[in-house]
């Protein structure tokens, strides 16, 4: 078999599927390469045959075995006419699952949710234009929160042809600002060596890796003893001992220390309880690192932030050495920039977050490991009763907010409900929205593991996030915590969950509003405009795709409700009757 190669861009028309529109031995002078432009001449016929002739694989059964072969069994996405010949390798090859959503955003926020829950890589499957665009928001997720994701999608066959193209677009124009890694397989000989590559490039960057592969280069057959790979290195980072010796000598000087432990620590609860028991520091947290350690943990003082208590404020203002793990400087923590700072971080770019800051760059467990032995025992006794006081009065406070009499049910009670019926074991995804600030203040972590859209703040997020919980962990209870904006935005992939035999609990606190935004006018001093929300009956709708629905609007039937879903074995939505005011009314 014979093909036509552009000398200039390396794009290839296989003969046999074009030869019918245009015949290869007599091109039209005026016929120009699709890809770069280039005209007739720039064309050299190429004979395949001696190296690809003999293959029983596709260029789409080696790009999903090599998916496979590097531990991604997971693919969210959406079959269409660009991608054809890749679903076909997937459903051909029984080690990777196909997970067919309702949109392809929800396939994106899954594949992000998944590497964040496991540290492992999902894929996301879409067709060229409207199916690589619908990813973007899932897709910008990843990237602001440093997931890695590897994103395939289809690309139509003769590319960039101009005005009348039919889900047509520029996708490598349209992934680059996204994408840690971005490129179009035109030649298949470099098939493997670019997947390679993306994979590598999401891996050690944490990011999005993105390649389009049109649908003609899919079908070809494909040699893989032929290609070219790349392999990837381990990335973790450990400073010199000089570093970490002048890293212990500064927390050997400090009379008040405090840790804040960002996402990046979140992998290592042991490490940093090792680190406050040697130097009598508190633990303080990042909304994303929320649980990290427990809240009843007698060195936690909970959030940094807006939700969190005024008493992890008081104690990192009066501190003298701020030691930072993985933390990523929000404005909602406001974390003091003025203050000396040990940051601890594997991301080069963003250390010296300010000039009082002494930059250690690396894995944060090895190198709390390597500083333990050089740091003094501090052993002080009035910190811990301090910060046990401290909690005892935060708990207190929120316990006042529980108002268990209150109709509509009031969030601070819902939260109190769930921190008590909720295993400890449980993972949980959480959505952007009024249900967000009051779980950050209100819920009172064990030992769950949970997820949110961090620094895109995603509405929607909910949904797709529990189904990746629980493909990622489907011996665990799961549950989805959102609000009545939120869920409507992703809710077409609640039967996804049914679909593939997923039993969840997804609590929605119903408030007809758009309750953040109502806060945030109120705060602005605006009037009230344009966050009313006209909803459906979110627990009829559970039922009519296949699921379970119960409407809660008595406080006294809350814990009942939620007892009986978590003991349901298909996917159960409560829709909670609640109240839209953030504040006490007088």
């Amino acid at each position: 078999m014979s093909s036509w190669k552009c000398k200039i861009c390396g794009y290839i028309y296989n003969e046999s599927e074009i030869s019918s529109k245009i015949p290869f031995t007599d091109l039209p002078v005026k016929w120009k390469c699709p890809v770069c432009g280039a005209g007739k001449d720039a064309f050299e016929k190429i004979d395949e045959t001696d190296i690809h002739a003999s293959a029983t694989k596709t260029v789409s059964d080696v790009i999903i075995s090599e998916l496979s072969a590097w531990g991604i069994k997971l693919v969210f996405g959406l079959p269409g006419t660009s991608s054809l010949g890749l679903v076909e390798a997937i459903r051909k090859n029984n080690a990777v699952r196909y997970i067919v959503v309702r949109h392809e955003e929800n396939a994106a926020m899954a594949a992000s949710a998944y590497n964040k829950l496991t540290g492992n890589i999902a894929a996301c499957l879409t067709i060229a234009g409207p199916g690589a665009t619908n990813c973007a928001t899932g897709l910008y997720d990843a990237k602001e929160d440093h997931a890695s994701v590897i994103s395939i999608n289809g690309q139509v066959e003769a590319q960039y042809s101009g005005p009348g193209g039919i889900q047509e677009i520029d996708q490598d124009a349209f992934f680059r600002p996204v994408s840690v890694y971005n490129n179009t397989i035109y030649d298949r000989d470099k098939t493997v060596l670019l997947l390679t590559r993306a994979l590598k490039y999401a891996t050690i960057r944490h990011g999005v890796a993105q390649l389009s592969v049109p649908n003609n280069i899919q079908k070809m057959p494909l040699e893989i003893k032929k290609c070219k790979r790349e392999k990837c290195t381990d990335s973790l980072v450990l400073p010199d001992s000089d570093t970490i010796t002048r890293a212990a000598t500064m927390i050997n000087g400090a009379k008040n220390p405090v840790i804040i432990a960002g996402w990046g620590a979140f992998r290592y609860p042991d490490h940093i309880a090792a680190l406050a028991e040697k130097t009598s520091a508190p633990v303080i947290t990042t909304f994303r690192a929320k649980g990290v350690l427990p809240d009843s943990h007698p060195w936690n003082l909970g959030i940094l932030g807006n939700v969190g208590s005024p008493a992890a404020r008081d104690w990192v203002n009066e501190s003298d050495l701020l030691i930072t793990l993985g933390v990523g400087f929000s404005k909602y923590t406001n974390v003091p920039l003025t203050k000396p700072m040990l940051q601890i971080d594997i991301d080069p770019l963003k250390l010296g977050i300010s000039p009082e800051s002494t930059p250690l760059w690396g894995d944060a467990g090895l190198i709390i490991n390597a500083l333990l032995p050089l740091i003094k025992n501090r052993n002080i006794e009035k910190n811990r009763e301090k910060i046990t006081a401290m909690q005892s009065e935060w708990n207190r406070l929120r316990d006042a907010e529980a108002d268990a009499s209150k109709k509509p049910i009031r969030p601070p009670y819902i939260m109190k409900i769930l921190s008590e019926v909720i295993p400890e074991d449980a993972v949980i995804s959480l959505d952007v929205g009024e249900n967000q600030w009051w779980f950050g203040r209100n819920f009172r972590m064990k030992k769950q593991r949970f997820v949110m859209s961090g620094y895109l703040g995603a509405m929607g997020f909910g949904l797709p996030g529990a189904i990746a919980a629980k493909l990622a962990c489907p011996e665990k209870d799961v549950f989805c915590i959102t609000g009545d904006g939120g869920f409507s935005m992703a809710m077409a992939d609640f039967v996804t969950a049914v679909k593939y035999n997923l039993p969840m609990v997804i609590i929605i606190l119903n408030n007809h509003e758009l309750g953040m935004i109502q806060v945030e006018q109120m705060m602005e001093q605006y009037p009230n405009y344009g966050t009313d929300l006209y909803n459906p009956d979110f627990a009829a709708f559970a039922s009519v795709c296949g699921g379970k629905g119960i409407r809660v609007e008595d406080p006294a039937s809350l814990k009942n409700a939620l007892t009986e879903a978590i003991g349901n074995t298909i996917p159960t939505i409560i829709d909670i009757e609640t109240d839209p005011v953030r504040f006490y009314r007088s």
